[in-house]
């Protein structure tokens, strides 16, 4: 067995049990994460196991990858320019609305997932918690999105950050999806700026994970480079930030 083969299989495993301890997803349907109803009965369930919403957070929660994405931001700021971005498969995870209130520089925060059940869940969860910006011309929305149809909803060059908290993990982890998987890295290069930045967080390791993306990039038009920083360990599992960052520069 290759060490990428070792490592989807014990990932999928960690994955798998965390969808497990949360629904009654079958192995049937953890298979079958890059599709739309999985995730509207995963969130339905989830759901209706309280009677109070509570955010769901793959992996970890805001507070422990702040030090990622704040500073990166910062870098990216400019007076009166509003920086865009998405939190790609964001579910009903708290990590798009944490950086729209505590961003001190305006940005539109866009929290984007495939299950429009995630998507109502959240939009109601912030009107009722009336969440406030730390910046005033800061702007939050909420869409239902399928991450392999970007080109659809985003023009080239548009965004200045995608945050990928465990979307890419997903595809990467089900039958159909690796396919998939490639399509929207194409599609991420396509849609940022050349100043941006796509940010994975992964419990992949490095030497499948980084294997994957370098593969992934050189099939692209937009060239890119691909780096990685560990985020920590938590309840026995080490967790990773992937970051790319596209060139100006296009192959020939």
């Amino acid at each position: 067995m290759s060490s990428l083969t070792k490592s989807l299989t014990l990932s999928r495993r960690i994955f798998s049990a965390c969808v497990r301890h949360h629904s009654s997803l079958t192995n049937e349907l953890i298979e079958n994460m890059d599709k739309k109803s999985t995730w509207d009965r995963f969130y339905t369930e989830n759901s209706s196991r309280t009677p109070t919403f509570k955010n769901f957070e793959w992996f970890f929660g805001f507070d422990s990858v702040r030090d990622f994405i704040m500073p990166l931001l910062q870098t990216m700021s400019q007076p009166n320019t509003l920086l865009k971005v998405l939190d790609m498969g964001c579910g009903t995870s708290a990590l798009g609305p944490s950086i729209y209130k505590d961003s001190a520089f305006p940005v539109c925060v866009t929290c984007a997932d495939i299950s429009p059940i995630a998507v109502g869940l959240m939009q109601e969860h912030v009107r009722f918690k009336g969440i406030q910006p730390h910046n005033l011309s800061s702007q939050l929305e909420f869409v239902e999105l399928d991450c392999t149809q970007l080109d659809n909803h985003y023009g080239s060059n548009s965004l200045d950050l995608i945050i990928d908290k465990g979307t890419t993990d997903a595809l990467l982890r089900s039958k159909e999806g690796k396919g998939k998987a490639t399509s929207v890295m194409k599609q991420c290069l396509r849609v940022l700026r050349s100043s941006g930045s796509l940010l994975q967080f992964s419990d992949e390791d490095p030497d499948s994970r980084l294997l994957w993306l370098e593969t992934a990039v050189q099939e692209q038009v937009v060239a890119a480079d691909v780096g990685v920083q560990e985020v920590g360990e938590l309840r026995g599992v080490c967790y990773y930030c992937y970051h790319v960052t596209p060139h100006s520069v296009v192959k020939l």
